[in-house]
């Protein structure tokens, strides 16, 4: 049974505060004290749900890789060309199939009730298209990411190489997607010095190691503080262009990705929340909007609806209260069905403990959508001990056609197979 609290109230503000003057983030510790304060106030009205009992179903089958929190950020890709996906925790791989443990640079594991790791995102792909897949690091809010080199099954340490001249990345749910339509996934956040939202393009000629900046928006927007949560990439306008959708609205899209003029509408897209994922979720022709909860209770989809004065805007409707802090979600098809679900899960003790619920029982699960058809979407557990950090990674990981889920957080790292029926 999960432990629950009938409100978020003032206890949540100075838990929060707690967590962050213990942070152990250097020069970060009165930014984060500040961020933190306005988001418990804002979820001060946060009005919880009764408990409920949650069991996870036989759908999936889980492997412990390891219980070490090394990191809450997760990829697959085959390190040493061998054919089979190699899982990557930080600056740990594990090389399939038995999950040898290998470190691309120094590394340690760190104490879940205290610390965060050095570790919030990770991505697999080949940066310098050298026919090798690389690892892509992204740090605390507010630090540069940086990647590291393949050695190419030699021994000894990977090269490491910050990303686009050490821009600090903002924002606590940056989003790996293919914003240039290349093939290749890029880098979508806020750039912390100009509070500007940008996008990171990974090299393009084999060898090269530079990434490039490029801006969708002026500068001193909104969505760029280093802990802003939430952030999403579709096509809210349906004009045929992807738009980039924050909790406070979204900037419209255009055909030059490198202006920095995208206009910013103002909208309302409920709390702060994790990643932002864009659909029609009630099969009305019109992109709706589903977030989570990154620190308080709830997973949402936002309709979208035409205020008085005839603009875009949403209207939030709660999916789930099943669990708190679901702090990162992605969409994969996960039943054959053509369809993506929307998968998402709790980040365990995101604040060391000291949030109301932090410490329940890591929830991992994944909704289905039903456009057409009242309540839209249906809910499923994959797991009650595990979670998710602060990205999901998906990837076929047994060879059977299904879509298989990998993840890491305070709790450790994990594999999901995939034993659904296909539709």
């Amino acid at each position: 049974m999960i432990k629950r609290f009938n409100t978020i109230s003032r206890g949540l503000m100075s838990s929060l505060l707690v967590s962050c003057l213990l942070t152990t983030a250097s020069g970060q510790t009165k930014a984060l004290f500040d961020v933190r304060q306005q988001q418990a106030a804002n979820a001060g009205g946060n009005v919880m749900a009764p408990v409920k009992a949650v069991a996870p179903s036989t759908d999936f089958k889980k492997t412990t890789i390891t219980r070490d929190f090394l990191s809450e950020g997760v990829a697959v890709a085959d390190l040493n060309k061998d054919g089979r996906p190699d899982i990557v925790a930080g600056y740990v791989w594990f090389e399939a199939p038995n999950w040898t443990r290998h470190e691309m640079a120094p590394s340690r594991v760190f104490d879940p009730r205290k610390e965060y790791s050095d570790s919030f995102l990770n991505l697999g792909m080949d940066v310098n298209l050298d026919g090798w897949d690389d690892v892509v690091i992204i740090d605390f809010p507010g630090k540069p990411a940086f990647w590291f080199e393949n050695p190419k099954n030699k021994p000894g340490t990977w090269a490491r190489h910050i990303i686009a001249d050490s821009v600090g990345i903002a924002n606590e749910s940056p989003g790996f997607i293919d914003i240039d339509g290349d093939g290749r996934l890029d880098i979508l956040c806020a750039d912390k010095a100009k509070k500007q939202i940008i996008w990171l393009k990974a090299p393009v000629k084999p060898g090269d190691t530079v990434w490039q900046r490029f801006a969708l928006t002026k500068e001193n927007v909104p969505g760029t503080e280093i802990f802003s949560h939430g952030i999403g990439y579709g096509d809210i306008n349906r004009d045929g262009l992807n738009d980039v959708v924050i909790r406070d609205g979204w900037f419209e899209g255009t055909t030059d990705k490198k202006s920095g003029t995208w206009v910013f509408h103002p909208a309302n897209l409920g709390e702060p929340c994790s990643h932002m994922q864009v659909l029609d979720v009630n099969g009305d022709g019109k992109n709706d909007v589903v977030s989570a909860s990154a620190h308080a209770l709830g997973v949402w989809w936002h309709e979208q609806i035409n205020d008085e004065a005839g603009k875009i805007n949403f209207r939030t409707h709660l999916m789930s209260n099943t669990t708190a802090q679901t702090h990162s979600s992605i969409m994969a098809d996960l039943n054959g069905d053509g369809r993506k679900e929307y998968i998402t899960g709790k980040r365990f003790l995101a604040h060391h403990g000291r949030d109301p619920g932090d410490s329940d029982p890591g929830i991992l699960m994944w909704f289905g959508f039903t456009p057409g058809k009242e309540p839209y979407y249906a809910e499923h557990i994959i797991d009650n001990d595990s979670g998710a950090g602060l990205n999901i990674t998906v990837h076929d990981m047994n060879g059977d056609g299904k879509t298989d889920i990998v993840i890491a957080n305070k709790n450790g790292v994990f594999v999901f197979e995939n034993k659904l029926k296909r539709n």
